[in-house]
C-alpha cells in the first residue's frame, strides 16, 4: 500500500479532509439557523438560504460523491441537466412575470 493506494489501487483521502468538511458544513448549518434566530425578512431571508443551500450541496456532492476527483466528462454529464433545467425555470419565470403584468396592465378595469 504505497502512494496512498488501497488493496484496489485506488487513492485514500484523509479522513482529516472528511472532518473538515463536516465542520465546515456544520458551520453553514450554523449560519442557516443564525438567519431565522436574527428574522432577516424579505428578499435577503431567500437569498441567503438558498446561498448556503447551494454551498452546502456542492460540498456535499464535491467531497462525498468523490465529484472533486472524477473526469471532466463525467461531472458535466451528472451537473449540467440540473443546471439545465434551472435557467429554463428561470426563463419561464420571466415569461410568466411578462404575460401577468401585461394583463394586468391591458385587462385592468
Amino acid at each position: 500500500m504505497e502512494n496512498g493506494s488501497d488493496v484496489q489501487g485506488q487513492q485514500q483521502h484523509p479522513i482529516s479532509l472528511y472532518f473538515k468538511v463536516w465542520g465546515l458544513l456544520f458551520v453553514l448549518s450554523g449560519f442557516s439557523y443564525a438567519v431565522d434566530y436574527l428574522q432577516v425578512q424579505g428578499e435577503l431571508r431567500w437569498a441567503l438560504i438558498i446561498i448556503f443551500m447551494f454551498l452546502k450541496a456542492g460540498l456535499i456532492v464535491a467531497v462525498f460523491m468523490h465529484m472533486v476527483w472524477e473526469r471532466m466528462a463525467f461531472v458535466l454529464a451528472i451537473l449540467m441537466p440540473p443546471l439545465c433545467i434551472l435557467v429554463l425555470i428561470a426563463l419561464m419565470s420571466i415569461e410568466a412575470d411578462y404575460t401577468y403584468f401585461n394583463r394586468l396592465f391591458f385587462f385592468n378595469d
